[in-house]
C-alpha cells in the first residue's frame, strides 16, 4: 500500500490525562441512585464472595447440575449446596486459626478414614466400636474443634 504524502497525528491531552487518571483502577458503576459509594463498594465485594463460593461449590465441593422439576425439590438441593458451602467456610476458618496446612479437602480426606464397625459373632449381641484414630486424625478433628468420636469399644484396623 503506497501513502501519497506524509502521515500526520495529534494526541488530545486532555483524554491522555482523564486515562492516565484511570490506569490501574476499578471503576464500578452502578444504575440504584439511592446507595452510597460505600454500600456499592460493599455489594460488589459481597457479589464476588458470592462467585467464589459457587467457583467452590463446583470444583471442591464437587456438586454437579442436577435439575429438578418440583419447587420443593428446587429450594431442597439449593439448601443442601448452601448448608454444604457454609460448611466448607467454617472448615477453612477452623483449619486457618489453628494454623493448619491442611486445606479442607484434605482434612475430610483424613476424617474419611474414620469408621464406626459393627461386628456380630454368630448368634452374640452386636459389638460397635470406631476404627483406631491415628495421629494425623486426631489433629485434624482437634484443629477443626471437633470432638475425637468415642464409642465405649475401640475396634483397631488390622
Amino acid at each position: 500500500m503506497n501513502f501519497a504524502g506524509p502521515t500526520s497525528y495529534s494526541i488530545d491531552e486532555d483524554a491522555k490525562a482523564r486515562t492516565q487518571m484511570m490506569d490501574g483502577k476499578l471503576l464500578l458503576v452502578s444504575n440504584v441512585a439511592d446507595l452510597t459509594p460505600a454500600e456499592v463498594v460493599s455489594r460488589y465485594k459481597a457479589l464476588a464472595d458470592i462467585e467464589r463460593g459457587f467457583r467452590v461449590l463446583k470444583s471442591e465441593i464437587e456438586v454437579a447440575p442436577v435439575y429438578h422439576r418440583l419447587p420443593q425439590r428446587i429450594r431442597a438441593h439449593a439448601q443442601i449446596c448452601f448448608i454444604a458451602l457454609i460448611v466448607y467456610r467454617v472448615m477453612r476458618q477452623r483449619l486457618r486459626l489453628a494454623k493448619s496446612e491442611l486445606s479442607p479437602e484434605r482434612a475430610l480426606a483424613q476424617l474419611r478414614r474414620i469408621q464406626h464397625h459393627k461386628v456380630s459373632i454368630n448368634a452374640a449381641k452386636p459389638i460397635a466400636g470406631i476404627s483406631t484414630i491415628d495421629t494425623r486424625q486426631a489433629e485434624t478433628l482437634a484443629a477443626l474443634s471437633i470432638r475425637k468420636p468415642t464409642i465405649d469399644t475401640q475396634l483397631s484396623l488390622l
